[in-house]
């Protein structure tokens, strides 16, 4: 029986290795982009059923740890604080202020606590556990993607070693098409459009061109059934050797959502 820790009030299901292997992942997303834990991990998510969205918004984004063997060693969860700050208040003991990130000029009107969700692996990546995040409501599931992406906590560039882990399989999109066929997008495989960018932050988008140039690609006429976010890479993973990643703003074609259950 595998033990897993998402906040969904089901039963925890059980999953033999058969199973596991016999989803239909393909060979191209194997060699191309993630490890066979990263792949073992990715099947076992997926066969844990979605929950209901917890509110009425189009885009819910509800953090999990996937942790089978209550190893402790993976945390995902939304946080006040550290988030992409746009419009925040500061104030200098003697007088208040606004700041925005130059990175993210826009963001979720509905974050008013300036969340970022967390997500977290410490340890060797061979270890069967991951954080991540579902993406649950009208927004997801029967839509035709034109675009994905998230702000991530890291200065100037998506292949610059300081800052959050941004690997070719983490933080990744898992996006499972009507047809069943899985697809990943990774930080960095297929690389992202950067569209914003500071000393703290990069916006990063995969728009139809590199959502095209995913493992499979997802092209213009695929419906979406689901969408996970899933982060399995830990600190043995360089160049960073980081084991966590603070993301902000995630985006759906185009609709941000930046806060969640777990704050």
């Amino acid at each position: 029986m595998f033990k897993r820790t998402f906040p969904f009030g089901q039963a925890n299901p059980f999953i033999t290795a058969t199973a596991i292997w016999s989803l239909a992942l393909t060979p191209t997303a194997v060699a191309q982009n993630l490890s066979p834990i990263q792949i073992t991990i990715t099947s076992q998510i997926q066969n844990i059923p979605d929950p209901p969205p917890p509110t009425s918004a189009p885009v819910n984004v509800v953090p999990f740890e996937f942790d089978p063997f209550g190893t402790n060693l993976v945390r995902g969860t939304w946080l006040t604080g550290i988030g992409c700050p746009t419009g925040a208040t500061t104030n200098t003991g003697s007088a208040t202020g606004t700041f925005t990130d130059p990175a993210c000029t826009t963001g979720d009107p509905k974050d008013g606590r300036n969340e970022g969700l967390l997500l977290a692996k410490t340890g060797p990546t061979t270890n069967d556990a991951a954080a991540g995040a579902r993406l649950l409501g009208p927004g997801v599931k029967g839509v035709t993607l034109t675009e994905l992406g998230y702000d991530l906590r890291k200065p100037v560039a998506a292949t610059d070693p300081r800052g959050s882990h941004c690997g070719a399989g983490a933080p990744r999109f898992n996006v499972v098409t009507s047809d069943g066929v899985n697809h990943f997008v990774g930080c960095n495989s297929p690389p992202a459009m950067l569209a914003g960018t500071s000393s703290s932050w990069i916006r990063l988008r995969w728009g139809a061109t590199e959502l095209a140039a995913a493992f499979p690609p997802i092209l213009p006429g695929n419906t979406v059934s689901s969408i996970t976010i899933i982060f399995d890479e830990g600190t043995d993973t360089g160049p960073d050797n980081f084991g966590l990643a603070v993301l902000d703003n995630i985006d759906v074609n185009g609709a941000l959502t930046g806060k969640g259950p777990g704050s």
